[in-house]
This record gives C-alpha cells, sequence and structure tokens, in this order.
C-alpha cells in the first residue's frame, strides 16, 4: 500500500463520515440546540435587567446614593468579566454541558441571594457572586452553536439568541412592575433564582456535548453536522497565540464598544426616565423595554442581513466588517441626535433606532469569534467577553460618577457612550475576522 493510501485511510479513521441512508429524513435536533440557547440567553438578561426597575424601591429602602447605586450596578460585571477567560478554557476542556450547567445553577442561586441584602456591602457582594456564577455563559452558547449547527446556520441562530437574550431585557421592566403587585422586591428575586434551577435541571438531563452520542438524533442530522462534531477537547487553550493577536485584542476592544453602551438600558436608563422625563414607575417600565426591544430586533436583522450580504458582495471578511462600521457609526450618530430631541417620544425613537443599529455588531462578533477561535472557541469568545464585559462593569459606575459631578447633567453620559461606540468603529479596522489562530 502507497504512503498516500496509508495517509488517507489514518484521515478516513480519525475523522469519521457518517452517511445516511438514502430514505432517512434528518431529524431536526439541532433546531432545539437554538431553542435551549435562545432560553439560556433571555433568562439571563432578564435575571440581570431585573435590578434596574427593583433600583428606586433598593435606594429608598437601603438609603444608597447614586455612586453606591452605580457601583452595585457594576458589580456584576466586573466579577463576570474575572471568570470569562477561566469559564472559556474550563468549556474548550470538559464541555458546555458541565459549564452551562454550572453557570445557570448559580447565577440563579446568586440572584436569589440578592434578596437578603440588608445594606450597601451586601446588595454590593450578592452582585460580585451573581456575575461570578453566570461568567462562561455566552462563550458556552458559543461551543454550544459551533459543536451542533452547520456554519451556514450560525449567523441566524446567533441573531435569535442575541434577539432572545434583548428581548429577556426588554421585558423585565413591565414584568417586575407587574410582579410587584403581588410580591416585595425580595420575593421577585428568590422566584426568578426558582426559575433558573428548574432550567438548568432541565438542560442537564437533555443537553449531549457530543451529538453521535445524543438519542434524539440520526444519521441523516448527523451528516448536515460538522465534520468534527466538538464533544469535549481536552486540548490546552493557544493563550500565547490569543493574547499576540491584534484580530482577538480588536474583537475584545470593540465588545467593550457595544457593553459600555448596552448597560446604560438595562441599569440607569429607568432611573433616566422617572427623574430626568417624568415618567412613573408603570409608564417608564414600557418606555425602558422599548430601547431593548428594537435590540432584540436588531440582533433578528443582523443575523439575516450579515447571510445576505455575505452572499452579494462574495466576501464574509468583508461582510463582517461592513456591518461593524454600520453598526458603531449609526449608534454614536442616533445617539447623539437623540440628545438634541426635546420632545420625549422622539427622544426615545432616536435612543431606540441608536440600540437596534449597536446591536448589528453582535452576530458578527460571536461567529468572527468562532472562526477565529477553531477549536478553542471557547477560549476566544472568552477572552473577547471579559473584554466586553470590563465596559459592562465600567459604565454603570462611570455613569453614576458623571451624573454626581455634573449635577445630573445626563447628556454628559450619552456623549461619553457616543464616543466610546465610535471607538468600536476603529476597532473594526484592526480585525481580520476569518482567520484563525
Amino acid at each position: 500500500m502507497s504512503a498516500s493510501s496509508r495517509t488517507a485511510l489514518s484521515l478516513v479513521a480519525d475523522h469519521p463520515v457518517v452517511k445516511a441512508p438514502v430514505s432517512e429524513k434528518p431529524t431536526n435536533t439541532r433546531r432545539s440546540i437554538i431553542v435551549f440557547g435562545a432560553s439560556i440567553a433571555f433568562l439571563s438578561f432578564l435575571h440581570r435587567a431585573a435590578i434596574s426597575q427593583a433600583a428606586p424601591a433598593m435606594s429608598r429602602e437601603l438609603h444608597l446614593s447614586p455612586g453606591q447605586m452605580g457601583l452595585v450596578f457594576s458589580a456584576f460585571g466586573f466579577t463576570y468579566a474575572a471568570g470569562e477567560m477561566p469559564s472559556g478554557w474550563f468549556c474548550d476542556r470538559f464541555g458546555a454541558r458541565w459549564l452551562l450547567t454550572r453557570v445557570i445553577a448559580l447565577w440563579s442561586l446568586f440572584v436569589a441571594a440578592t434578596a437578603g441584602a440588608w445594606n450597601f456591602p451586601s446588595l454590593f457582594a450578592s452582585r460580585l457572586l451573581f456575575g461570578a456564577g453566570e461568567s462562561g455563559c455566552f462563550p458556552g452558547l458559543a461551543s454550544m452553536f459551533r459543536t451542533w449547527l452547520p456554519p451556514r446556520e450560525r449567523n441566524a441562530a446567533e441573531g435569535i439568541k442575541a434577539a432572545c437574550a434583548r428581548w429577556g431585557a426588554a421585558v423585565a421592566p413591565a414584568l417586575i412592575t407587574a410582579l410587584y403587585a403581588w410580591f416585595t422586591w425580595r420575593q421577585v428575586f428568590i422566584l426568578l433564582g426558582v426559575a433558573g434551577i428548574l432550567l438548568g435541571i432541565v438542560f442537564f438531563r437533555w443537553y449531549r456535548d457530543d451529538p453521535r452520542t445524543h438519542p434524539s438524533v440520526n444519521a441523516a442530522e448527523l451528516a448536515l453536522l460538522p465534520a468534527r462534531p466538538g464533544g469535549v477537547s481536552h486540548a490546552g487553550a493557544p493563550w500565547g497565540k490569543i493574547v499576540r493577536s491584534r484580530s482577538v485584542w480588536a474583537l475584545g476592544f470593540q465588545w467593550f464598544s457595544h457593553y459600555y453602551g448596552f448597560y446604560f438600558y438595562i441599569t440607569w436608563l429607568p432611573i433616566y426616565l422617572y427623574k430626568s422625563r417624568g415618567l412613573n414607575l408603570r409608564d417608564g417600565a414600557f418606555a425602558a423595554g422599548l430601547p431593548l426591544f428594537t435590540a432584540g430586533l436588531g440582533s433578528l436583522f443582523a443575523g439575516w442581513a450579515l447571510s445576505a450580504l455575505t452572499t452579494r458582495i462574495r466576501s464574509t471578511a468583508r461582510a463582517r466588517k461592513l456591518l461593524g462600521y454600520i453598526s458603531y457609526g449609526g449608534a454614536a450618530a442616533l445617539l447623539l441626535l437623540f440628545t438634541w430631541i426635546a420632545n420625549p417620544i422622539l427622544a426615545l425613537v432616536a435612543m431606540s433606532l441608536s440600540s437596534f443599529a449597536a446591536e448589528f455588531s453582535g452576530p458578527v462578533s460571536w461567529t468572527t469569534a468562532m472562526d477565529i477561535g477553531g477549536e478553542n472557541v471557547g477560549a476566544v469568545s472568552g477572552f473577547m467577553n471579559t473584554l466586553g464585559q470590563l465596559g459592562g462593569g465600567v459604565a454603570p459606575a462611570v455613569t453614576g460618577f458623571l451624573l454626581q459631578i455634573s449635577g445630573n447633567a445626563w447628556n454628559v453620559a450619552f456623549y461619553a457612550s457616543a464616543l466610546i461606540y465610535a471607538a468600536g468603529v476603529i476597532c473594526w479596522i484592526a480585525i481580520d475576522p476569518v482567520s484563525p489562530l
């Protein structure tokens, strides 16, 4: 037997191809993967945003200043960011099933622990633990999608997942306000924790890291999945390549820009509408959800637009970069426009359009992390999300500080967000969005 023949046989043995019977119709288990991913994303952002509507009652009961409330808002982001890279490594080594089960269980436990806060230090500590518990959620989802979805289906799946995350935050103000008719804010946080635990149990019992071991998958569907169907790699992350990669750093910094602007909507927005625009709690709940609802629409649109644009210009790299430029440039311009509009309804429309544009960056960021990371998608997406969540951690505290030193001049905070959005455009110039490490 020739050397080339032996090599070919070796490759086939290492990476067997599953061939389906001609008459067999593929199962749709991978669609359930998208449903699970969207559900986890929805609940994670619902839990994150719940504190924004509870903040006025918390501030009164616990006697918190704007600066202290800003630190409470920021606490989640600090520990979430710190845990992203270790969690990404854990995902690559041991699989998304164990990582996401840990994530859901711990974040649910600590969001429920918020109900026990009695002063600023205890509330701050509960939010730190909540952030640490949820760290690794989205790298785990990225790994799950890469394992279970063909490349052509990932853009749409990322759009759906990101949309559901934003809609989780969007329904939080109205849901929390409605629950206040029967429960205190402390009881509401306990209920949220119970909901998370139930989701975690269902996920652990159903999900498998290797599609070949899932009882609901047939050979026809396996033939549609990636040639190397994920599972647990046991490989170490190439941290040297990651930290030396200009594209990885730029990807992380543009994600910092994204979350710096986004976190205003799930932290300070209800207070802004109440204090600056004069809306009551019930009307403010609807208004606070609108920019997050349009953010979800932006994610869905971006997932479709990215696929369509790639087909039209026949370049995945150019399509991703173009969408990145439009995302951050549009978000910055529309947020500046918002600060010049006195009419509250028109101003809210401009803010909602800004959040819509900013979300174009979501699917392109996560699919870029998948392509750059390859088998180490958990580590690369964890690195990206570390910098992103630092933006989410810094933004609420900076906003509180700016309000304190400016005498509650809210536009100063919006100018800062617009400037950071503009920096995201520069980052996309430096990103090679398709070349693996």
